[in-house]
């Protein structure tokens, strides 16, 4: 579904039937009031990002929200979790390396 900053995300949710207007991000979930979900957050968000970059079926996405510079802004930090190899993903826009290998003629070995 698109976001309010315009970009498509498999975690927004958007119920605008019948005059409601209730929006919610399913990543974030219902979390305490500093760390809560409100719509700016979708501009800075970097899943998105991640999920044109790589769609890879067996990562698992989790984000929280974190407050920096003396709590005035907040930024979303997202970890992953390759569920094929159990290992954390350091790099979630590339993936874990291992569910999908480069054919032999990207590597340069023949």
């Amino acid at each position: 579904m698109r976001t309010p900053a315009g970009f498509d995300c498999s975690y927004f949710f958007g119920d605008y039937y019948r005059g409601k207007n209730h929006e919610e991000c399913r990543l974030i979930g219902n979390a305490a009031p500093p760390h809560n979900w409100s719509k700016d957050l979708c501009k800075i968000c970097p899943v998105p990002e991640i999920q044109r970059a790589n769609s890879c079926p067996d990562m698992i996405l989790t984000a929280t929200v974190e407050r920096r510079f003396l709590g005035l802004q907040k930024r979303v930090v997202i970890k992953a979790y390759c569920q094929k190899n159990n290992r954390a993903v350091a790099d979630p826009h590339i993936g874990c390396g291992n569910c999908h290998a480069l054919p032999q003629i990207f590597l340069g070995e023949e």
